[in-house]
């Protein structure tokens, strides 16, 4: 599944990011690579993506939303995560 069909209010973890290679390249800088945590902060039907990674909120426009892969975090990844 990809970031934009993710859940509001949801924990994922990044499984691919399947972007342009300046762009990926930007993400990794900001800290979102592969296995990282990820909540679903709030997004609109075709705009943006308010995410919350690592402490910090990023919006993230829908054509690039659409390239990262997610993955629902296991039962025992959420308890520990709350």
């Amino acid at each position: 599944m990809t970031l934009t069909e993710g859940i509001i209010n949801h924990t994922y973890r990044v499984t691919r990011t399947k972007e342009p290679l300046e762009t990926e390249r930007r993400l990794e800088a900001l800290g979102l690579i592969r296995g990282t945590r990820i909540t679903i902060i709030n997004k609109k039907r075709k705009g943006a993506v308010i995410v919350n990674m690592r402490g910090s909120r990023f919006a993230l426009g829908y054509a690039i939303a659409k390239g990262i892969s997610i993955a629902p975090l296991a039962e025992q990844e959420v308890e520990e995560h709350a």
